[in-house]
């Protein structure tokens, strides 16, 4: 699969740059408030570098070296360097994607048909809503918009990065077209359906961009867990201050604020934004755009899982897999007439019986019937055919159809042909009844061949918690047989627009979440009811405002991509707040004894890693709680490797890995730190 050009390295030169930069731009205040924890570690560095300065000028044996205190203060700025850098790298890479995507689009000319017929040359920039223009082979699509005229061969490699061209036309779900994209073959006439600067391709840069990215509910609450954790720990530090005194322990500001910023959730709270900026970045990544984060985060809590029958669960369009012929006539001559019959026959069914005669060696010629009358499918007649000059008269069509022809010629269907037919239907395929001269010949199947692999990737959702649900067109029997093979959970048969809304208004009510794809204008009420609806790109205007996801490589099952990868999201956050919160656990085994061992000792047997001296302990913690923010970056932003396993389950692996990690890891590194700083003699 060829993709077009993303940031594919993290560390990427000119990306590192831009982040370094961004950075420092990021300490304002005015920015630093929208991150209450890294927001009180900048207030503790700027303390610290007031008391760094008033201890040059006024030494203080209780609040220590200047050099001690200017160390801590230049650790702590460090530590808001890293936090803004993590967000920074992820924004930056945004960016890089937009600018990607503007050299995409560029000023492109229209032929525009005016009220009166004429056809006037206009630039994109200048198309308005509702403007109609003509785009022929080898000419570039000006703007967003829909086939009114026509059918074409279009090349989307410039938006979606696939090199294969698709076919686009009018009048059905595979109407819309990308400003940007080129037409290889045909002529067709778009309506113009966005305003200006609304195109498609400009709400996928300011998106990418994050400019307008919202903090999602998951992430409000978090932030306001984090700040209650802060809030408590700053509590617990003042308190400390008094219990000095009262110990005969007086304790510096250095050690005070030192405590604090390893206390508090520092490292989740300088990796949250990197967290649900990458998010987005992945789904992007995926040829998926999400109009916010909020999107890409509910994907990961979906409980129902809505996906169309055709396309999604089956390879598209029934083929033909058997021909049973019923009259007593040779198979040749059976399958020779059932291949007249599909001559006219334009579907995609129609052509697959045409292929299954072929590969029983039988093979129309179609310059052999110029002279014949050719019967087309239509929807009244439900049938088509072939009358040859020499008074051969075949018909295909439904049971029901073929059955009324033959009895208005006086006969009926023989009694093994209506066996065929039920045992057909009763395995979830569509039989065709076939008619030679009025007389039932025999019966062509027609089956839904099931995708390969779907069935693994459903019990993979399912293994999540998610259950699925296939929406098809089929009578109920059809549709159970499909069900039950394909291994979905539940269906709905004979779908119409307001039972899929109906369906996910219900398992709403019940408290659950519901994901949908749809392509149609039929299917944007749907997926605008749903939490969260993904549209194709190469769908309806209608269906692409409705849902809150938009899908460039028009795959029906990139749903269940959509739900892996919010369900990373959330674990991803879930993995480093588990791991941010037991790093408190060392922190406590290093500070804690270095404030009070003076006075009280017996402390001593706190101090189970060994450290050197309390200034050696309390430089260490803080250390370490600075390099651990850019050594998770390329986690935060790669993502916690996804499993498809239950909620116990992934909980008792973050738990395991995260939690026990979490406690485990800082032991070893705050020890590798203190003994380099004992033995370059630091402190």
């Amino acid at each position: 699969m060829s993709k077009h050009p993303r940031v594919s390295k993290l560390f990427q030169k000119d990306l590192v740059i831009r982040a370094l930069k961004d950075s420092f731009i990021k300490l304002n205040p005015k920015a630093m408030i929208k991150n209450p924890v890294m927001f009180v570690v900048e207030i503790g560095t700027v303390i610290m570098f007031v008391m760094s300065i008033y201890i040059l000028i006024e030494p203080d044996a209780v609040q220590g070296s200047f050099a001690y205190n200017s160390a801590i203060a230049l650790i702590l700025f460090v530590t808001l360097l890293f936090a803004n850098f993590a967000e920074a790298l992820a924004e930056a890479r945004g960016k890089a994607q937009a600018e990607t995507l503007r050299k995409t689009r560029q000023e492109t000319p229209a032929n525009v048909i005016l009220p009166n017929g004429e056809i006037k040359k206009v630039m994109s920039s200048d198309l308005k809503k509702g403007d109609v223009f003509v785009t022929s082979a080898g000419e570039l699509i000006a703007t967003d918009g829909e086939i009114i005229e026509g059918i074409a061969t279009i090349d989307e490699s410039a938006i979606t990065g696939e090199s294969a061209p698709v076919i686009r036309e009018a009048g059905g779900d595979r109407s819309g077209v990308t400003g940007g994209t080129k037409v290889l073959t045909d002529m067709i006439k778009v309506q113009v359906t966005t305003e200006k600067g609304e195109s498609f391709l400009d709400k996928m840069i300011t998106l990418v961009e994050g400019a307008k990215r919202q903090k999602t509910p998951n992430e409000i609450a978090l932030t306001i867990l984090l700040s209650g954790f802060t809030i408590m720990f700053l509590i617990v530090t003042v308190t400390l201050e008094p219990f000095g005194r009262y110990a005969n322990t007086p304790i510096a500001i250095a050690s005070l604020i030192s405590l604090f910023v390893c206390l508090i959730p520092t490292t989740i709270g300088g990796l949250l934004s990197a967290i649900g900026i990458a998010g987005m970045d992945r789904a992007l990544r995926a040829n998926i755009i999400a109009k916010s984060g909020r999107a890409v985060e509910t994907a990961g809590d979906i409980d129902t899982l809505l996906l169309d029958k055709t396309g999604t669960i089956t390879i598209g369009n029934r083929k033909a897999t058997n021909f049973y012929n019923v009259n007593g006539m040779p198979d040749s001559d059976f399958i020779k007439y059932c291949a007249m019959s599909s001559i006219a026959d334009e579907t995609p069914e129609g052509k697959s019986i045409l292929e299954l005669a072929k590969k029983s060696n039988i093979e129309i010629n179609v310059n052999d019937h110029k002279d014949d009358t050719f019967i087309k499918f239509t929807a009244q007649t439900r049938m088509s055919g072939l009358d040859t000059k020499n008074g051969l008269s075949v018909r295909k069509g439904s049971i029901d159809t073929i059955r009324n022809l033959v009895q208005s010629n006086g006969k009926s269907i023989p009694v093994n042909m209506q066996k065929i037919v039920d045992e057909i239907a009763s395995n979830g395929g569509t039989p065709l009844a076939v008619a030679v001269n009025g007389e039932a010949a025999g019966v062509i199947q027609l089956e839904d061949i099931i995708k390969t692999g779907i069935q693994e990737r459903f019990e993979r959702l399912r293994k999540m918690g998610v259950k699925t649900v296939m929406v098809t067109g089929d009578n109920p029997l059809t549709a159970k047989f499909i069900a039950g093979k394909a291994g979905v959970d539940d269906f709905i048969a004979e779908a119409r627009p307001e039972d899929k809304m109906n369906y996910i208004k219900s398992e709403q009510g019940s408290g659950k979440l519901v994901a949908m794809m749809g392509d149609g204008t039929n299917d944007a009420p749907a997926l605008a009811q749903a939490d969260v609806g993904v549209a194709m790109n190469s769908g309806t205007q209608a269906a692409k405002e409705a849902g809150n996801m938009v899908d460039l490589d028009n795959d029906p099952t990139k749903l269940i991509e959509v739900v892996e990868i919010g369900k990373q999201l959330l674990i991803t956050r879930g993995a480093l707040t588990t791991f941010s919160i037991a790093n408190d656990v060392a922190k406590y085994f290093a500070i804690v004894p270095a404030l009070f061992i003076a006075s009280i000792p017996q402390l001593q047997v706190l101090n189970i890693m060994g450290l050197t001296s309390p200034g050696s302990a309390i430089l260490s913690a803080v250390i370490f709680n600075a390099l651990i923010i850019p050594i998770l970056i390329p986690l935060a932003l790669k993502g916690v490797a996804y499993r498809p396993l239950e909620a116990e389950s992934l909980l008792a692996r973050n738990l395991l890995i995260y939690g026990l990690g979490g406690v485990i890891v800082p032991f070893a590194g705050i020890k590798l730190i203190d003994l380099l700083l004992t033995i370059f003699n630091i402190v």
